[in-house]
């Protein structure tokens, strides 16, 4: 049985993602930076009838948190299959570039840059044992240069400078990382849900939570001739279409 770890699953997006995946017949590690709550939502789910889920506790801005997470995982599995690096912050709004703080910017750059290099970094060794291994970087349209460059991209005015710049750099990491790792059996790519309806923008995307689950695992779960080192949105119709960087 293959096994997966969601971190930031405990709600939304991630733990769509994490039923999805249990149909599939994988056993997921829902990690929750509060264990109780992951413990919680692992509950329902399994009244629900849902199995092989775990809560794990894991906080991808603490370095001692995500080394006991992956210990965990050590133990019970000796190896990881695939990491999808969800946990992800809005940031302190408004953010104009301008007057935002860099205290703010950094808090965000903490979860979503910093937080998939260490979570990423500390289990690599782990998805080294796997045959198929997999990283998928939970990233956001928003972190295109190219599409912020186009006045007539429909988000075009939505420049939040700690969240377009944390996505933008993690877009990046995903790249290098792809490369470093392209004489290995990896797939590492950035996957852009799509401006999904969560509590994360006060439910006002257009997107269910399901398409978006569905989409990060179509991109995730794949065989050996799946691509590596790209950019996937689900707000491109076109599939044939690579995202614009």
């Amino acid at each position: 049985m293959k096994s997966v770890l969601i971190t930031g699953a405990n709600r939304s997006i991630g733990l769509e993602t994490a039923k999805q995946l249990s149909e599939k017949g994988l056993f997921v590690y829902l990690g929750s930076r509060d264990l109780a709550k992951g413990e919680e939502v692992v509950k329902e789910l399994t009244e629900k009838g849902f199995k092989n889920i775990k809560a794990i506790q894991i906080d991808v801005t603490n370095q001692e948190s995500v080394l006991a997470a992956r210990n965990i995982i050590e133990k019970e599995q000796g190896k990881l299959d695939i990491l999808i690096n969800n946990a992800g912050v809005l940031g302190n709004l408004p953010q104009d570039p301008s007057a935002a703080s860099i205290e703010d910017i950094q808090q965000t750059f903490d979860t979503n840059f910093f937080g998939v290099i260490r979570v990423t970094q500390i289990f690599l060794d782990l998805l080294k044992k796997s045959e198929s291994p997999r990283i998928s970087n939970i990233t956001s349209g928003l972190g295109s240069l190219a599409l912020h460059s186009d006045p007539t991209w429909k988000y075009y005015a939505i420049k939040a400078v700690s969240y377009v710049s944390s996505k933008t750099a993690l877009n990046a990491f995903t790249v290098t990382l792809a490369y470093e790792l392209r004489d290995l059996p990896f797939k590492v790519n950035a996957i852009d849900p799509g401006y999904t309806a969560t509590d994360f923008n006060h439910f006002n995307g257009p997107g269910s939570v399901e398409s978006a689950a569905s989409f990060i695992i179509k991109h995730t779960v794949t065989d050996e001739n799946a691509p590596t080192g790209k950019f996937f949105s689900n707000d491109i119709e076109d599939e044939s279409e690579q995202s614009p960087w």
